[in-house]
């Protein structure tokens, strides 16, 4: 076999695989996320984590008191990214119990979600932003001119 003949065998196969490499489906993206959460017991506000995770990548999420044996909570957040929505799988850990749900959320989509045994045992509100997103940055306020707000600071000895 000479190597024309073998550069016209394998080419094609060559750039299939590229293509597949090139052209990573919506789902493989990793994505830079904000996560604004509210959990609470019996309708009393327990928790207000806000988190950047990255979609494809689990998120931990833990609050201790100093010298405490057991967390007030745990929150693990594990998001993936499927065309223009997101799958978010939650689980949280309470003293008291803990609670599992599964759901898609689209860019800037508030849930609440009823993790307890019974509705407003748990309760967990979640909102799940794109870092790199105009609604992102006016959340943050950052391209608002707030008076009082140091832009740069500069010092020379």
């Amino acid at each position: 076999m000479d190597r024309t003949s073998l550069l016209k065998t394998w080419l094609p196969g060559l750039a299939l695989v590229l293509l597949a490499f090139v052209s990573a489906p919506a789902h493989a993206r990793s994505e830079p996320l904000y996560f604004a959460l509210e959990v609470r017991r019996d309708g009393r506000l327990i928790a207000q984590p806000k988190l950047l995770g990255e979609a494809g990548r689990t998120l931990r999420a833990e609050r201790r008191r100093p010298g405490a044996t057991v967390p007030d909570y745990r929150l693990v957040l594990t998001p993936k990214g499927e065309g223009d929505s997101f799958q978010l799988q939650v689980d949280l850990s309470l003293p008291e119990g803990e609670g599992h749900s599964q759901l898609a959320l689209l860019h800037g989509q508030e849930r609440k979600l009823q993790l307890g045994r019974v509705p407003g045992e748990l309760e967990v509100s979640l909102l799940l932003m794109k870092v790199d997103s105009p609604e992102f940055r006016a959340l943050m306020r950052l391209t608002e001119d707030t008076p009082g707000t140091v832009k740069s600071v500069s010092c020379s000895i």
